[in-house]
């Protein structure tokens, strides 16, 4: 299965059911997902990943042979063109997802460089079309040639925000991403910076969310998303989305909370504490995939599911997906009158 059979996002969101029918399903957004492909994510940080995913079996007397392990990790990230996430999501009832494609090149041996990243992603997104907003990754290192490629990004492949990932050496609030940020303010589109610990070589340092206040305070029109804001460093996440108005979380990678009580616990916590307006429902696919299946979290997340157990489903639907499409709806005209 290689799209959606009605791709057209609006009809997805605001269905027109025929007289005496039960209304659609409201939509579900997934605020994180990753094109599981060792074309957009370097060998190294799989390796790195499969030997974690060893050690702690290995802990548990589970290991076995270190390159079964290995093969099995190195397995998930084979989905080049995103047709088994696409799958995934159709059979989970996901409508659509915010891509990201971060920008590892200053860190890490990538297969491509940034411009052929860059077409291999506008490639994905028209062979799914209305699944996916693209987030290009931007580093401050990248000189003009960056500014220039995000620019082209999002006026002619129609990319729908910006991604950053800190931890491979920089601050999100740097002043040489200020021209980045300009361009996101008058677009109209959001920045999704990594918070927390990222892949094992990098630099955990720079994963606070208060780091991101100085740029939110700079440019107060334009939204930044703390990515796993609601997983790790949650308080300090918690505080800036209570605080600043241009300043949201997403919970994905939630299935790997370290918390005594349970993941459900831990979000349905979240989920209570006045912020309901700034959260957004994200996985981190495919990073759960060797445990659990996309439809399979899904339905932790389903109406009376411990998890958003006490929310009034209005609250509910605006995480699952009211936020992320809200956000998305601010394009600027010259931006919505481009290509999905």
């Amino acid at each position: 299965m290689t799209s959606n059979p009605n791709p057209n996002p609006d009809a997805r969101q605001n269905p027109d059911p025929a007289p005496g029918t039960a209304p659609a399903a409201p939509p579900i957004v997934d605020a994180q997902v990753n094109l599981a492909s060792l074309l957009a994510i370097p060998r190294s940080f799989v390796e790195h990943q499969a030997a974690n995913v060893h050690h702690r079996l290995d802990a548990y007397g589970l290991g076995g042979r270190p390159d079964r392990v290995r093969n099995q990790v190195f397995s998930l990230y084979a989905d080049d063109d995103a047709d088994q996430l696409v799958a995934e999501m159709d059979e989970a009832g996901v409508d659509q997802a915010f891509l990201v494609a971060p920008d590892y090149s200053h860190a890490a041996e990538c297969a491509l460089s940034q411009p052929e990243l860059a077409a291999l992603h506008d490639r994905v997104n028209r062979r799914h079309p209305g699944r996916f907003h693209v987030f290009w990754g931007v580093d401050p290192r990248g000189g003009q040639d960056g500014i220039d490629l995000f620019e082209r990004c999002v006026t002619e492949y129609g990319f729908s925000g910006m991604k950053l990932y800190p931890p491979c050496g920089y601050e999100p609030s740097d002043p040489r991403l200020y021209p980045y940020f300009e361009r996101c303010a008058h677009y109209g589109i959001p920045v999704l910076t990594h918070t927390g610990p990222g892949w094992g070589p990098l630099d955990f340092s720079f994963g606070s969310p208060l780091l991101v206040d100085r740029a939110a305070r700079d440019f107060p029109g334009v939204d930044f998303i703390l990515g796993h804001g609601g997983v790790t460093h949650v308080d300090e996440a918690a505080y800036l989305c209570a605080h600043r108005p241009n300043v949201h979380l997403d919970i994905s990678q939630f299935h790997s909370v370290l918390s005594a009580d349970g993941w459900q616990t831990h979000v349905n916590r979240l989920f209570r504490a006045g912020i309901s307006h700034k959260i957004l429902f994200g996985t981190c696919w495919p990073s759960f995939r060797l445990s659990e299946s996309l439809g399979g979290l899904l339905k932790e997340f389903s109406r009376g599911a411990p998890a958003v157990a006490g929310l009034r489903e209005a609250e509910r639907k605006m995480i699952m997906s009211g936020n992320s499409l809200r956000l998305m709806g601010r394009k600027s005209a010259e931006l919505r009158g481009g290509r999905p």
